[in-house]
């Protein structure tokens, strides 16, 4: 591996001031830059070590509904890839309306998915029947993503989709076909180990709404969150 230049080097010789920008302003900037060109390099540090992963354990032959309707198994999800990314969202057949986070995270995956089902399959899960999930879909004019409906609950409870008193969580997780069977390689476990006063994130959070807003002075807020629907349609 190249000897990289340290990070506050690289800042120094990249920063570059925008017009009626103060000294103080520019050194703050400068000095976050440098923080930032080391979490990128943290980023792909953390995303080496989850390629380095061993395989997880084998999965046992779960039966998804399709969109017509047919009982399949994981072959239906894996498709023509060897990786899979299944996203199950909180929208059980007791749910009136989905829920506004997972409809959000769902939402930045659509047209982006495009993109990546060139590499790998991407499957949204869930426990309210198909048609249902497309109903939703249509409203929300999303195009491009296949969903599956659970047949039972074993899947969900076995991949922290739904605890033991029936609450739905959301579970994003990664799997890999390999001699014809089917491995879990990596899910997100960092439910219940946000620090105090913290929104749950990922590591790096997906999502881009919480990334977008963590640019921005105001922050992810305190007292705000997504929903379905805003007054003025905004």
């Amino acid at each position: 591996m190249p000897t990289l230049k340290a990070a506050s080097e690289l800042a120094a010789t990249a920063s570059q001031p925008y017009p009626n920008d103060s000294v103080e302003y520019r050194a703050a900037r400068t000095a976050l830059l440098a923080q930032e060109i080391e979490l990128r390099r943290h980023i792909e540090r953390v995303a080496a070590q989850r390629r380095a992963l061993p395989l997880g354990g084998a999965a046992a032959d779960y039966e998804f509904r399709d969109e017509n309707g047919k009982t399949v198994g994981w072959d239906a999800l894996f498709g023509t890839h060897d990786t899979l990314v299944t996203y199950f969202w909180m929208y059980g057949p007791q749910r009136e309306r989905p829920c506004p986070m997972c409809t959000s995270f769902i939402g930045s995956l659509d047209i982006p998915s495009r993109d990546i089902a060139q590499r790998v399959s991407i499957a949204i899960i869930g426990r309210s029947p198909v048609e249902r999930q497309l109903a939703f879909a249509r409203e929300r004019g999303w195009k491009n993503l296949k969903f599956f409906a659970t047949v039972g609950d074993r899947f969900a409870r076995d991949y922290r989709g739904l605890a033991p008193n029936g609450e739905e969580w959301p579970a994003l997780d990664v799997w890999v076909r390999r001699d014809g069977q089917v491995r879990h390689f990596w899910g997100a476990e960092l439910g219940g180990t946000a620090d105090p006063a913290q929104d749950p994130r990922g590591a790096p959070d997906p999502t881009p709404l919480w990334n977008i807003l963590d640019l921005t002075p105001g922050g992810r807020g305190t007292d705000w969150y997504p929903k379905l629907a805003y007054e003025h349609g905004v």
